[in-house]
This record gives structure tokens, C-alpha cells and sequence, in this order.
């Protein structure tokens, strides 16, 4: 069992990445891309809307986005599974 309950990243968008690592005191500092200056970090999913308000009031912060992934469903309709990659995981290839 796990300690860590459900979890939601946070995409911070920054002006620049001088205070990224402030960032690690709201939760898991998941990416951080240099080119694009923003940081995917993750929190517990309660506190996801206290922290993003508190994450936009600093003056570094451009932007401040929720991760929808744990609200898409992951599980697809009507994919067919190729045939010819079915026989190559039985091969071991």
C-alpha cells in the first residue's frame, strides 16, 4: 500500500528558471525544460488549487496549468491490435 494518495501536476510557466528550485516546497519538482522555461511539478490532488494561487503570486511566474491526466480515461475503444506485432511478442523478438 502506498502512503501517497492521488497526485496532479502542475505545469509552472516561468520568465526565468533562476528560481525553479524554490519551486520543490510545493511538492515534486517532475521537469524542468531550459528552452521552454517551464516545470512540471506534483502534488497531492486536494491541495492542487491552493497551490496553484499560491504558485501565481510570485512575480517569476508567467503562467500557472493543471495536468488533466488524471481525469482522461486511459482505456481505448475499438483499437485493434496489430497481428503482426502479436506473433513477434510470442517469438520474443
Amino acid at each position: 500500500m502506498s502512503m501517497i494518495g492521488q497526485r496532479q501536476g502542475i505545469i509552472v510557466w516561468l520568465y526565468s528558471l533562476k528560481q525553479a528550485k524554490m519551486l520543490r516546497k510545493f511538492g515534486n519538482v517532475h521537469y524542468v525544460s531550459k528552452r521552454l522555461k517551464y516545470v512540471v511539478l506534483y502534488c497531492n490532488l486536494e491541495d492542487t488549487e491552493r497551490l496553484m494561487e499560491k504558485i501565481q503570486s510570485y512575480s517569476f511566474v508567467k503562467k500557472v496549468e493543471p495536468s488533466f491526466k488524471p481525469f482522461l480515461k486511459m482505456e481505448f475503444e475499438n483499437s485493434k491490435p496489430d497481428k503482426a506485432k502479436e506473433y513477434d511478442y510470442r517469438m520474443g523478438i
